[in-house]
């Protein structure tokens, strides 16, 4: 084409090109999507079908095939009234939920003070409490331990709650922090202009807007409570304390002669799942809002 007697190059179509990427770039997704589902359930699988046999089936028969008979005795030793985990599912749910309380409360004013009253202090503070996160709990388990015989905590489910809250209260920090930070500071100064104070600017402002971070805390409290094994191990001894991880461990070993029933262990641990399961699917639209919000910052 010309245009003054200049001749214009038309640009070239490329809608081919794009079409063709974009079904190699869906086929690639479909690909690693399609992996990552097997690597997940492969698993899955394996616990199900292991849980619905008796030890010696386990022992015998293929442990990826389902032959060799079915039994549900292993179901039958993890929910007995007598010598089951009914107790310990009790613990665990108290222990998780005071944890997710605790945590969430401290994280949020935490982060409420640290961005509304920008000094030194809440700096310095702020520096300090993900100082934890370079500390392994693991390295600070001894002065824990002492701590907790001397302040009369130790084998008490509050204690327990205690010691583990401020394990995961500094990633809780970190992301609450973030998350109230972009809360548009206008609407600070517009509740300040109409005369709120503090108590209302966070029950009216800060608690609704940061509700989506507060399903990730939640979530990663309960995880990390539910899930703990070492805390639980080191500052706990009696059986009316014992929390599920302890009680797998235990019912596993004492019903088995060959050290441990592994039929046992994948029906406790299913059944264990279905709490957390449950947490997920309570708080998963809050969750997805929170990852989604650090994602669009």
């Amino acid at each position: 084409m010309a245009h003054g007697g200049v001749k214009l190059r038309q640009p070239r179509p490329q809608l081919a090109s794009l079409g063709s990427r974009n079904r190699l770039a869906r086929a690639g997704a479909f690909a690693l999507g399609t992996l990552w589902l097997i690597v997940v359930l492969v698993p899955v699988y394996y616990m199900v079908l292991d849980s619905f046999r008796s030890e010696p089936q386990y022992l015998t028969a293929n442990q990826w095939i389902p032959t060799g008979g079915t039994s549900l005795s292993s179901w039958q030793t993890v929910t007995s009234w007598s010598g089951g985990l009914w107790k310990d599912f009790l613990n665990t749910g108290i222990y998780a939920a005071g944890t997710i309380v605790l945590v969430g409360t401290l994280s949020l004013v935490a982060a409420f003070r640290i961005v509304r009253h920008v000094s030194r202090f809440s700096a310095v503070s702020f520096r300090l409490i993900l100082f934890g996160l370079a500390v392994p709990i693991q390295a600070l388990i001894i002065p824990i331990y002492v701590m907790t015989v001397k302040f009369h905590l130790y084998d008490t489910l509050y204690g327990l709650v205690f010691v583990t809250a401020a394990s995961l209260v500094a990633v809780a920090v970190l992301l609450t922090v973030n998350y109230v930070r972009m809360i548009p500071r206008e609407l600070f100064d517009a509740m300040a202009v109409d005369g709120a104070g503090e108590r209302t600017v966070f029950r009216s402002l800060v608690w609704p807007m940061a509700r989506p971070v507060m399903g990730v805390v939640s979530i990663w409290a309960g995880i990390g409570a539910w899930n703990n094994f070492l805390l639980p191990f080191i500052l706990t001894s009696s059986s009316n304390k014992r929390v599920i991880t302890l009680g797998l461990y235990n019912i596993a070993a004492n019903n088995s002669g060959f050290g441990i029933n592994i039929p046992v262990v994948m029906a406790g641990v299913i059944l264990s799942m279905l709490p957390l399961l449950l947490l997920y699917i309570l708080l998963r639209r809050q969750f997805v809002k929170g990852i989604g919000g650090f994602a669009l910052r």
